[in-house]
């Protein structure tokens, strides 16, 4: 390049480097490069130019298109990196201040009770056993001794599937049932679950919570049944708690009875109050799972678990469990 190249160069480069901003560096582009550019102009006067003199100007000029071209992309790059890093501190996080306070979420009050429940009966040797949903009438009904004229059959109680053959269990006893199918004594079982009824109001919901007991094994006695029961309501309610058996019927224990507690109830004052229902195995559900009912004996216990719940926490409306409201649920968070 000859003086004049190198005139232009040393200012072009003084005004790129002097750019603050992409707008301002777009426009010195155009200035020089553009169709009217001072260097563009430059290459269309060439052809002015005699022969002898145009190849060596034509070199000049482009050695200094490509100097200019190379120092725009430099300060283009540097104005860039000079935008990024002024964004990054501006959009930084100062990660020394406290975080956001996030609510903490909690175990549904009925997950809670069965885990209460299942680790409760842990300490006293049971095994927790899951089971289906959708049960066959000889599971759900007829290895329990429950007759075709029971009332418990009828439509009214029971939710049946289009094909009649099964049903939505009403009990979580058919995996008593499975279970004895599967091992031989000794057993010793509870089986927590979702079961069904047709039935609904603030103290029934058509879909709730039982967990049910098994023992079998030789000389198997009512004795053992009220101890572990005794035992059981006490640790739930962590106090020491009366209980009284009453003799009731069930079809698939013999003797049966229900388990009721002093309780004390802030609008009724202290009354008797049924929590389970409870009994020697039948021998009739013995022999339908084929264990011998000559050599073992055995009890079976039911409870509610959402009836636990309501007595643990003092909840007076069965439909608060199912109805989700945040403002209830996080009081057990």
């Amino acid at each position: 390049m000859d003086d004049t190249e190198d005139t232009l160069l040393t200012q072009a480069g003084a005004d790129i480097a002097a750019a603050a901003d992409v707008v301002q560096l777009e426009a010195l582009r155009v200035a020089l490069l553009g169709r009217k550019g001072r260097i563009t102009e430059r290459l269309k006067a060439l052809g002015g130019l005699a022969p002898e003199e145009r190849r060596s100007a034509g070199q000049r000029i482009n050695q200094l298109k490509v100097e200019v071209t190379q120092r725009l992309e430099t300060r283009r790059t540097e104005l860039a990196t000079q935008g990024l890093n002024a964004r990054l501190l501006r959009e930084r996080i100062d990660t020394t201040l406290p975080a956001r306070g996030q609510p903490v979420g909690g175990l549904h009050p009925i997950t809670r009770t069965i885990q209460r429940i299942e680790s409760i009966f842990r300490i006293l040797g049971f095994e927790s056993v899951q089971g289906p949903e959708i049960e066959d009438d000889w599971h759900n009904f007829q290895a329990l001794n429950i007759p075709e004229s029971h009332p418990a059959r009828e439509m009214q109680d029971t939710f049946y599937l289009l094909n009649g053959a099964q049903l939505l269990r009403t009990h979580t006893s058919p995996v008593q049932i499975r279970t004895m199918q599967e091992r031989k004594p000794p057993i010793r079982i509870i089986c927590p679950g979702r079961v069904y009824r047709v039935d609904f109001d603030r103290t029934h919901s058509p879909m709730f919570h039982q967990v049910e007991g098994l023992y079998v094994a030789e000389n198997v006695s009512l004795a053992e049944l009220k101890y572990d029961i005794q035992q059981f309501l006490s640790m739930f309610f962590e106090r020491d708690i009366k209980a009284l058996f009453r003799p009731s019927y069930f079809p698939f224990v013999e003797p049966g009875a229900d388990v009721h507690i002093r309780w004390n109830d802030p609008t009724k004052g202290e009354r008797w109050l049924e929590v389970l229902g409870c009994g020697i195995v039948h021998p009739n559900v013995l022999k339908a799972v084929g264990i011998d009912s000559e050599r073992y004996t055995g009890y079976a216990f039911g409870m509610g678990v959402e009836r636990l719940a309501m007595l643990r926490y003092g909840v007076d409306d069965l439909r608060l469990f199912f109805d989700n409201d945040l403002r209830f649920l996080e009081q057990f968070a």
